[in-house]
């Protein structure tokens, strides 16, 4: 390095530097940016508690086996005497929906129900239904089980301090099923009294009033069903 001029020495320490700042500018270019590498954690989905309602088998097991002693003995014996003596007839035991179509089925009501102005849907209403003994339904459509037990389910909101049933009219607004009869003061989802005793009253004995039922019903029944049974207990 002795015979080598300044001029040169210069010009060999500036490639030199030239050097080393273009290695560091590379390896600060590959090195990621730590706040560009993290990565969102994702947010563990909370656990569904369970409802209170919720029974053990047991009482699952014992109310099913009520059933079975105090009212499938009066149903079978019923429906022999009166329509076909020569059968066997097998009381319903359960009713089934598909899962899918229960998920569509509040997603609708809620749906109609906020469309509707409804503040809240406050109660899904289950109620014992029975087939007729027919063919068909008056829309056409077959009749599964004829003369067995069924359930349709309807939603409810809340006024003046009771749960009403109700669909959507004409137009457009929430309707109680209550006033489709001539007098409002029994009907599905209210208590009238007979005899001193309480009654729940899907439809009285009264006329109905069909110019107030027109619009968008909200009852969901004709599960996939399966009565009479292969029951689970």
């Amino acid at each position: 390095m002795k015979n080598v001029r300044p001029s040169m020495r210069a010009a060999m320490a500036m490639v030199t530097i030239a050097l080393l700042f273009a290695s560091c500018k590379g390896n600060a270019e590959q090195k990621p940016n730590q706040e560009e590498t993290t990565q969102p954690q994702d947010t563990p989905a909370e656990l569904i508690k369970a409802p209170e309602q919720i029974i053990s088998l047991e009482q699952a097991e014992a109310i099913y086996n009520n059933y079975s002693a105090h009212r499938v003995p009066l149903i079978e014996n019923y429906e022999t005497k009166r329509r076909a003596p020569q059968e066997n007839f097998e009381v319903a035991r359960f009713v089934d929906f598909d899962l899918a179509v229960l998920k569509q089925y509040i997603a609708y009501v809620e749906q109609e129900a906020q469309s509707a102005g409804v503040e809240k849907v406050t109660n899904m209403r289950i109620y014992f239904a029975n087939y007729p003994n027919e063919q068909l339904f008056s829309d056409g459509k077959a009749v599964v089980h004829p003369r067995q037990n069924s359930l349709f389910l309807v939603p409810t909101l809340e006024k003046g301090g009771e749960h009403y049933a109700f669909y959507i009219g004409d137009d457009g607004k929430p309707a109680l099923i209550i006033d489709r009869t001539t007098n409002g003061n029994n009907g599905m989802g209210s208590l009238f009294k007979n005899n001193g005793k309480s009654h729940a009253s899907l439809v009285p004995s009264l006329s109905l009033n069909t110019n107030l039922y027109r619009g968008t019903s909200l009852t969901l029944n004709r599960s996939g069903s399966g009565p009479p049974p292969h029951s689970d207990f």
